[in-house]
């Protein structure tokens, strides 16, 4: 009954959906290839052998599973690798990979038409799914298919299980298609569990795994030379109020380090407009990374308004403040829960500072904060108490260490499932 009433409710969405688009389009949220291939028009070629299929939400989920597939690139036994996402930032991570069997699409409306349309046309040897990805219609069309289904890095907050939790029976019935879960940490394996999961093992979290994938041009080996004649303070997936608290935090580290800038790398770029005047207030000289000025000279803080272009400043980063940490509490609630996940720029060496807001990733706070890789801040003046602007290489060995036991488990894991279809 449940069940029937979600894709009733799928279907009103769907009638709809010309105006949803135009007003996506608009906002830049659309593509045409984007909204093609979200109702099962594919753009690409499957191509004839084993293809295994990888989906992930966004951006993080899509980096976090790189190293995987590059692994995966090398078997003969496999032909093709799909990945599916479900924003346009994600779909651009790959264009730079240099990946031979791998290709990109965006993931289906969740309507039984266009699940049974996509799998038809892709027919997957695996399904492995990524942390809270959890799709009923394509769940049961997958199990239909006779397709093992994997639930890669599996994460399940207080708030996503309160709300699957309303309707048990239902969700049980969904989670109950699941072949084997492996959770990132023991939080969720405890919800897993309450949904009667069958299949549950912990190797641990992927993210932990390396991932060097960034690649600069001319003209940012030009930009990133000019970088290393100054200290850099960086606040990361910021969000609205935490450009102003890393701004703050200029100004006091500033009268102690002339030589510095702050890079500010915001959750959502549409936002960068709004962040520049607050800036501009503030008397902050200020360059966005879109601009055509590469001369650092004299700018306070350098914006990064691109997609996917973390990693390239965390490398040169020695101190790391990771937003949506110390936000106000109604923002909080809109947005999920608190924190990002810090072990990315960890994993190059960085400092991390973040506010008392970190519930989605407590388990990997903790693991860092036995390294003494990160620190709680309350304010402005103990975050810029807290930077420092050398890196410790030591704790990244122990990461790195810990991210190679992963990805060895994780393969031998993924290689069971795949290798009984193919």
């Amino acid at each position: 009954m449940v069940f029937f009433i979600y894709q009733t409710l799928i279907s009103i969405v769907l009638f709809f959906s010309p105006i949803i688009i135009i007003y996506r389009t608009f906002k830049n949220k659309e593509n045409k290839f984007s909204i093609k291939e979200k109702f099962s028009f594919p753009s690409k070629k499957r191509g004839d052998g084993n293809l295994i299929w990888f989906h992930g939400s966004s951006v993080g989920e899509i980096i976090s599973v790189i190293p995987i597939i590059r692994k995966y690139e090398k078997n003969r036994n496999i032909k093709k690798i799909l990945i599916t996402s479900s924003t346009l930032s994600s779909s651009k991570i790959l264009k730079n990979l240099n990946l031979k069997k791998t290709i990109h699409q965006f993931y289906p409306i969740d309507h039984f038409f266009f699940s049974n349309k996509f799998l038809n046309y892709w027919q997957p040897s695996a399904a492995i799914f990524l942390e809270s990805e959890i799709w009923p219609s394509m769940f049961r069309s997958i199990k239909r298919n006779k397709i093992p289904l994997i639930l890669l890095n599996a994460r399940i907050t207080q708030k996503t299980f309160n709300r699957w939790y309303k309707i048990k029976n239902f969700s049980n019935s969904i989670f109950n298609l699941i072949d084997i879960a492996y959770p990132q940490n023991f939080e969720t394996k405890k919800f897993l569990k309450k949904f009667k999961v069958k299949n549950i093992k912990s190797i641990g979290n992927i993210k932990f795994i390396k991932n060097d994938d960034s690649t600069y041009d001319k003209i940012d080996k030009k930009l990133f030379s000019q970088f290393k004649k100054y200290k850099t303070f960086v606040a990361a997936s910021t969000h609205n109020s935490e450009e102003i608290f890393a701004a703050k935090t200029h100004i006091l580290l500033k009268k102690k380090n002339k030589n510095l800038i702050t890079i500010i790398i915001p959750r959502y770029i549409g936002r960068v407009n709004q962040i520049a005047n607050q800036m501009k207030k503030l008397k902050l000289n200020t360059v966005l990374r879109s601009s055509k000025n590469k001369k650092l000279k004299n700018i306070d803080i350098f914006i990064v308004d691109t997609f996917g272009e973390s990693k390239k400043f965390y490398k040169i980063a020695t101190t790391v403040f990771l937003g949506k940490s110390i936000i106000n509490k109604k923002d909080l609630a809109n947005l999920g829960g608190g924190g990002q996940n810090p072990l990315e720029p960890a994993r190059f060496g960085a400092k991390i500072l973040h506010g008392p807001n970190v519930d989605n990733f407590k388990e990997v706070y903790k693991y860092l904060d036995s390294l003494k890789i990160s620190s709680k801040v309350n304010s402005v003046i103990e975050c810029a108490n807290s930077t420092i602007f050398k890196k410790d290489m030591k704790k990244v060995k122990k990461m790195e260490a810990l991210g190679r036991t992963i990805l060895k488990k994780t393969l031998k894991e993924l290689d069971k499932s795949i290798n009984n279809e193919i």
